[in-house]
């Protein structure tokens, strides 16, 4: 069974493009390319990496495949595509040539509409990505998770997966809703969740492995362990922790499963998801 990272991302920086990157992320201020990151994922024994997109362009999309065709090691690429083009269609049927593309993604955490996920035309968007074989990643805040539980109801053959367990407020433990939310989201068996990018969500200087525990729990107890999968969140994470602190997180926690639901979380399920061979 291939050991995947299922979640990171290489981008040429711009300062424009990626204002995102303040200064106090400043370690990330660069260039991060697939040579950058074999190195460490052989140092921790993966054999491979699913690659999403950090920017909403079709030109995003050529980039990362680019990078994939160039980089065995890339196994997937998680890219954009307007799902609310009236001729979206045409773009996906377009993408289904290329076997490494295997999904995609709106930065939705990012939009000024909480609910734009459910716009009409959007709905329209994700209710074709089935026919053509794509899966989503929903990339959200807490206080969406409502309307992305809504969004999966309506498409319950529809692959789904959320990114970075929808980003509870760790630093500050303000919970709120997030465990019911979770709980009721992944009750849609179509619905499954990365156990990634929790570093940043934490105190970046200051957090502590058990921090993340309560976090972890919920998202085990709800999903189980054929519906979670392990990633990095890569170069991301560096804000907060290098790639082995991120990973020993994990790698503690799951140290008490058996080696076969271990095998899952850090690979089995990715590949069945995003149908890597």
């Amino acid at each position: 069974m291939l050991k995947i990272d299922a979640h990171n991302h290489f981008w040429k920086f711009d300062p424009v493009r990626d204002s995102w990157i303040n200064d106090e992320m400043k370690i990330i201020q660069r260039d991060f390319l697939p040579e950058d990151f074999h190195s460490v994922l052989k140092e921790h024994g993966f054999d491979g990496c699913v690659v999403v997109q950090s920017e909403q362009s079709e030109q995003e999309n050529e980039f990362q495949l680019g990078n994939a065709v160039a980089n065995t090691f890339v196994k997937a690429v998680v890219g954009w595509v307007d799902l609310q083009d009236a001729a979206v269609e045409k773009r996906l049927e377009y993408y289904q040539s290329f076997s490494l593309l295997k999904g995609f993604r709106h930065l939705l955490q990012g939009e000024q509409d909480r609910s734009f996920m459910l716009r009409p035309a959007f709905k329209n968007g994700i209710s074709l990505l089935r026919k053509y074989g794509f899966t989503y990643d929903i990339l959200i805040f807490p206080d969406q998770l409502k309307y992305a539980e809504e969004l999966v109801a309506a498409f319950p053959y529809q692959k789904f997966v959320i990114d970075h367990i929808a980003k509870p407020l760790i630093k500050t433990k303000e919970e709120g809703s997030w465990h019911k939310d979770v709980r009721a989201i992944a009750k849609h068996e179509n619905v499954h969740c990365k156990i990634s990018g929790m570093v940043t969500e934490a105190d970046w200087k200051n957090w502590k492995k058990e921090d993340f525990h309560p976090y972890i729990n919920t998202v085990v107890e709800a999903f189980g362990a054929k519906r979670i999968m392990y990633g990095s969140d890569w170069p991301v994470c560096k804000v907060a922790a290098s790639y082995t602190d991120t990973l020993n997180v994990v790698k503690e926690y799951f140290s008490k499963f058996s080696s076969d639901e271990q095998a899952d979380f850090f690979g089995g399920n990715a590949c069945t998801f995003y149908n890597i061979q």
